[in-house]
């Protein structure tokens, strides 16, 4: 069992920046964070993969979020940038426990382990 800790979230103003890291307890692969704003489902943001070459975006950020990792820290990133109303949301970050493939996952069922989330809330 892999726990997945979320950190860095809070309260900016529009324009401004947010760096959000995840620090898994034990061996992960495939990484990515999802988003759960109020009232809506929750959405694929950015994945990477396990060696770190590899990333995806859903579009809405692409350009102003990064992803990236730290396989001896065992930790992902996520800086966000130029941030909007709109990316107000709970952060979620995933692992996949198991080797499945060198690529990037984008989907929820891809994942096994999840973290608790964090609180983005982005002021205009």
């Amino acid at each position: 069992q892999v726990q997945l800790v979320e950190s860095g979230g809070g309260l900016v103003q529009a324009g401004g920046s947010l760096r959000l890291s995840c620090a898994a307890s034990g061996r992960s692969y495939a990484m990515g964070w999802f988003r759960q704003a109020p009232g809506k489902e929750r959405e694929f943001v950015a994945a990477i993969s396990l060696s770190g070459g590899s990333t995806a975006y859903t579009d809405s950020v692409k350009g102003r979020f990064t992803i990236s990792r730290d396989n001896a820290k065992n930790t992902v990133y996520l800086q966000m940038n130029s941030l909007k109303p709109e990316d107000t949301a709970v952060y979620y970050c995933a692992a996949e426990g198991t080797f499945r493939g060198l690529g990037v996952r984008g989907r929820e069922e891809n994942y096994d382990y999840w973290g608790q989330g964090t609180q983005v809330t982005v002021s205009s």
